[in-house]
């Protein structure tokens, strides 16, 4: 490979480090430059990976679950206590087995039951900075919604519960490394006892009983545990992605008067921009897979026992699959995205969050049609495998 044309301090096409944060603060170079001159970049932190860049080859390899499993887990070098999220780290039958299970609760129909909710929860949310003339969206609204719509409609977890929980989720996705399996261990403890009580209780009718109920494996019931992983990946899949979503999409508008003045005048595009936003700001960078047969992708030749990583957030922005797939263009016709994944592993949560996030906009530029960003301020991210938006100042005028 040649040398890399943008700004980090890495060669992010033979030395690629998911981790680095120069990859955090020049993302959207950083993933053209991959896109257009290395199909398949190469890392040698931990036990060394590949990463798959380019949109053909990540549909090929994420419908291929044969070849490209996700038995050893989503994180490309975890640590030696991680512990699987499930059904994610799962490949069939077993995964497909739950997945018939889970996916009812998360189906377009049952999603439309619950926008009332939600529509109530963004409104309440913006009415306390409305008036204020300024926010900080991401602590203020967008790292709130998605608890409060997933905690009061699909897991009804004690209200009183929910700081510490939301608190630990936030450390153990994108907070500093020493801190993330201590914080993992309090959310696993949490939800195993919650599972636990939930168990000696009348049954609801929710996922909370469908979990409980469990499923076979192999023609037996499954273990415990697994019911616990299942309830985990439900939880951090409503979490620790919606929010950088939503941060995104504000901070878009607020960037791009244009757009934002267009949308109000054309609601029915919002739908596109929701497309457009998760295309662009993926909260879901680049999950890992391990290769069971020696097989060539890319151009490059991998072997049996090979990580890799399948890098959506590329993929999104790849022109074979896209025109101009670095404009977000809320008249496009040709949306192709990879953010809620490809394959049996697509996200069992994204008609929730193309809810939430539609319900955000919409609420949002109903309320507050005029802002931007506050000067001198601009937003800090966090990222690695998952990336999040970690502030967001904005200001607009106000009736006082």
């Amino acid at each position: 490979m040649t040398e890399t044309a943008h700004t980090t301090r890495r060669d992010m096409h033979n030395d690629f480090d998911i981790e680095d944060v120069s990859l955090a603060e020049n993302f959207e170079e950083v993933l053209d430059d991959l896109v257009a001159r290395c199909p398949v970049s190469h890392s040698t932190v931990g036990k060394g990976y590949h990463v798959i860049n380019r949109h053909a080859d990540v549909r090929r390899a994420g419908q291929d679950w044969r070849t490209f499993s996700s038995a050893d887990g989503w994180l490309l070098n975890p640590p030696d206590e991680s512990i699987p999220i499930l059904p994610e780290d799962l490949d069939p039958p077993y995964h497909d087995t739950w997945r018939r299970v889970l996916n009812p609760f998360f189906a377009p129909k049952s999603v439309e039951g619950i926008e009332d909710l939600a529509r109530k929860y963004a409104r309440q949310l913006v009415d306390g900075f409305a008036e204020k003339g300024e926010c900080e969206f991401v602590a203020d609204f967008a790292a709130q919604l998605p608890g409060l719509i997933l905690f009061n409609s699909i897991v009804p977890v004690p209200v009183e519960d929910l700081p510490q929980l939301f608190q630990d989720i936030d450390t153990y996705s994108f907070g500093p490394l020493e801190d993330r399996i201590p914080a993992f261990a309090r959310v696993y403890e949490y939800l195993n006892t919650y599972l636990k009580s939930r168990a000696e209780q009348p049954a609801k009718g929710d996922v909370i009983d469908v979990i409980n109920a469990g499923v076979d494996r192999d023609g037996e019931p499954c273990p415990w545990e697994d019911k616990v992983h299942i309830l985990l990946d439900v939880i951090f899949g409503g979490l620790a992605t919606t929010t950088h979503a939503m941060s995104g999409a504000v901070y878009h508008f607020a960037t791009h008067p244009e757009i934002r003045k267009d949308l109000i005048a054309h609601p029915e595009l919002i739908p596109n921009a929701v497309e457009e936003t998760v295309r662009l700001y993926p909260p879901v960078v680049a999950p890992a897979r391990t290769v069971r047969k020696d097989v060539e992708i890319g151009g490059v030749q991998l072997k049996a026992g090979d990580r890799i990583a399948l890098n959506y957030a590329a993929a999104s922005r790849d022109p074979e699959a896209c025109a101009n797939p670095t404009e977000f263009d809320i008249r496009r016709t040709d949306i192709v995205q990879a953010a809620f994944g490809v394959g049996v592993h697509r996200c069992l949560g994204a008609h929730l969050a193309r809810l939430e996030l539609r319900v955000t906009i919409e609420e949002f530029l109903a309320r507050i049609p005029d802002f931007e960003l506050k000067p001198g301020t601009k937003p800090t991210y966090e990222s690695a495998q998952l990336r999040t938006m970690k502030n967001l100042h904005l200001v607009w005028p106000t009736s006082a």
